[in-house]
């Protein structure tokens, strides 16, 4: 029988009360205490705080303080990716976000989801859906990436957009739910 973290990983329900999966949240709130006093140190010193921190960083990769997440093993940024400000990052599956990426202030991206069953939600179930972020993507402030969302390759979300759907390769969307218009 898998463990409810290996349960989290692959999508499906699980409880994150389990004691392997707090203490990775408690791993995960110890780095990002850390992190987040970082705003005055140099790049290479947070660059290495990231690397230290994320499942993956590329080269370049500026993430401004305060930022948060769930585990940060799960966060994928491909290289010269920047996220603003105020930056959250539910990351209880893989978030992959690619090359050259800009990602404005108060962004929100969310893999957690919570079963649509009032029984199952009452017994604290939840599970997640990965997001992928294409390449030079610019997704701007206050914008919410919802759980199972592809952004394409140099897409544009609009600030204050909600991703519920998939977006196209070269799309612009905006709005809530966020609809395709002419860029």
């Amino acid at each position: 029988m898998a463990s409810q973290k290996e349960r989290m990983l692959a999508g499906a329900l699980y409880t994150a009360d389990d004691p392997e999966i707090a203490a990775d949240a408690a791993r995960a709130a110890a780095w990002m205490a850390r992190y987040n006093a970082s705003l005055a140190w140099s790049a290479a010193d947070r660059h290495a705080l990231l690397v230290e921190g994320l499942g993956q960083v590329g080269e370049g990769v500026v993430v401004r303080p305060p930022f948060h997440c769930d585990y940060g093993s799960n966060i994928h940024l491909g290289t010269r990716v920047f996220l603003n400000f105020g930056c959250v990052i539910l990351d209880v599956v893989r978030v992959e976000i690619g090359a050259g990426t800009q990602i404005g202030p108060g962004v929100q991206i969310l893999t957690a989801d919570h079963p649509r069953d009032p029984a199952l939600r009452a017994q604290g179930l939840e599970s997640g859906r990965p997001i992928r972020v294409g390449a030079n993507v610019w997704i701007g402030g206050g914008a919410l990436i919802l759980p199972g969302v592809t952004v394409g390759d140099d897409a544009i979300v609009g600030a204050g957009a909600v991703v519920t759907r998939d977006v196209a390769p070269g799309a612009t969307v905006v709005g809530n739910p966020a609809r395709p218009i002419e860029a």
